[in-house]
């Protein structure tokens, strides 16, 4: 049975833009369906697995560490005080900071949620060995480092 999608150009199926866009769409579907299996998203894991990896820090620093807008920080840690997977408490140091913590239930969640995205890894290079999605993964790492440091 044929496809009733329309077609990309055939020039255009062959570019790696095209295909790191289509399958960023796909990666991106797989990762939102497994973080709402969650009822979280994806900043949400971000500021939960750097809490988990670096310990506590200021809305600031998270927002800096995770590459997440002061303002989205603001609005996702105030989702996750309302979970109890975060506390936020004035900062003895800084009175004018918050320091923002993890809980118990929130280190459980960023490792649940840390499975989910093995699993998804696992969905989205399933055509590939294990060799392929390593050097996949150095390729992408090396394109990303680049494109960063301009």
């Amino acid at each position: 049975m044929q496809s009733t999608a329309p077609q990309s150009p055939a020039g255009l199926r062959t570019t790696p833009t095209w295909l790191l866009n289509q399958t960023a769409a796909h990666a991106a579907r797989l990762i939102s369906e497994g973080f709402a299996a969650h009822g979280l998203r994806g900043y949400h894991y971000r500021l939960l697995a750097t809490l988990d990896e670096d310990g506590p820090a200021s809305q600031a620093d998270l927002g800096r560490r995770c590459g997440i807008d002061r303002s989205d920080v603001v609005a996702a840690v105030n989702d996750l005080a309302g979970r109890g997977l975060v506390v936020r408490a004035p900062d003895p140091a800084d009175r004018r900071r918050n320091v923002i913590s993890l809980t118990d239930a929130g280190a459980d969640e960023a490792h649940r949620m840390g499975d989910t995205v093995g699993r998804v890894q696992d969905e989205l290079l399933a055509p590939l060995s294990t060799a392929e999605r390593d050097q996949l993964t150095r390729l992408l790492t090396r394109l990303l480092e680049h494109h960063a440091r301009r």
